[in-house]
């Protein structure tokens, strides 16, 4: 690990978690909560056969109500996507937000009917990503871009306007060897998923070792983690609650209960600081109990937990 350079600059966001009734009402609910506590950002998840919001037009949506809180993706599949196309919609969103979007891009998940539904191999998935991420960088920064590659060819391509950031910060999600070494070799940050804190810290290790075979560093504050969490009286009741929606189909028992939080608001701190102390620095925490609890939720973790982090 490398040593802490300067402030803790510790952030925590946070995303839904299963959606009650009444999306749309709902939605423009959590928006006004994310917007006006101390929440730092809002995240949404990309899945096409979820029952959940695309995310990109529903962050565009909310950045029209909203004047300090920054957006992310947890992930951005790119493969479903053109990368002209993505680099036009986050460049839009930046500059329509001035400058509030922090996108995180992957492979998505190895489900047959996804890939199916966007009509994409998903044996080609990796490499579809390395070289979307190449190119939308290049169309942020550079006036025009020529590229020939396996997937994708531009001819003369310009791409205006360029986002406010220049670039955007783009990070990597993702949990295999091959998912650091992406970010190592191309990511300005990396967020996790279903990670311990031992292996998060590990991982990271391994992403700076790629960054740095590839020329690359990266900053020592970009490396987050996504965290479920239940406020509860007790872990046991906090259990209870989150067990339904926790994903046991991607995730052994021993992990989840390392990567869950759940109980008192210092139980619920005490997970963040274990992945604190192995190098992370922004988080996203999404609610994992019943869905019509989710603001209740995010309204108590704004109140009673988030300030003591940002604050330090």
């Amino acid at each position: 690990m490398s040593g802490v350079l300067g402030p803790a600059k510790i952030r925590i966001g946070v995303m839904p978690g299963p959606w009650p009734e009444g999306a749309g009402a709902g939605f423009w609910r959590l928006v006004e909560l994310c917007e006006t506590t101390a929440i730092d950002s809002l995240w949404l998840s990309d899945r096409l056969t979820a029952p959940t919001l695309e995310p990109l037009v529903a962050l565009a949506a909310a950045a029209g109500r909203t004047r300090r809180l920054k957006f992310g993706t947890a992930v951005l599949v790119l493969p479903f996507r053109s990368p002209v196309l993505v680099a036009k919609a986050l460049a839009t969103l930046d500059v329509l937000s001035e400058g509030r979007v922090f996108p995180v891009v992957g492979l998505g998940l190895d489900q047959r009917r996804e890939w199916e539904a966007a009509g994409v191999p998903r044996e080609a998935r990796a490499a579809r990503t390395d070289e979307a991420i190449e190119v939308i960088r290049r169309l942020w920064l550079e006036d025009e871009v020529t590229h020939r590659g396996s997937y994708f060819a531009l001819d003369r391509v310009r791409l205006h306007p360029k986002p406010v950031q220049t670039p955007p910060p783009l990070w990597v999600g993702g949990r295999t060897e091959a998912a650091f070494r992406r970010t190592g070799r191309l990511g300005d940050g990396w967020l996790a998923s279903l990670i311990a804190p031992e292996a998060f810290g590990r991982a990271i290790e391994r992403i700076q070792t790629h960054a740095a075979a590839a020329g690359r560093t990266i900053a020592w504050d970009h490396y987050g983690a996504i965290i479920s969490f239940v406020l509860a009286p007790t872990p046991e009741e906090g259990w209870r609650l989150a067990g339904p929606s926790l994903p046991r189909d991607r995730a052994d028992e021993a992990t989840l209960r390392a990567v869950t939080a759940v109980g008192p608001p210092d139980a619920v701190a005490a997970v963040i600081e274990r992945y604190v102390a192995a190098g992370g620095r922004k988080f996203v925490l999404r609610p994992a109990g019943p869905a019509e609890t989710m603001l209740e939720q995010l309204a108590r973790l704004a109140d009673e937990v988030i300030p003591a982090f940002h604050a330090r």
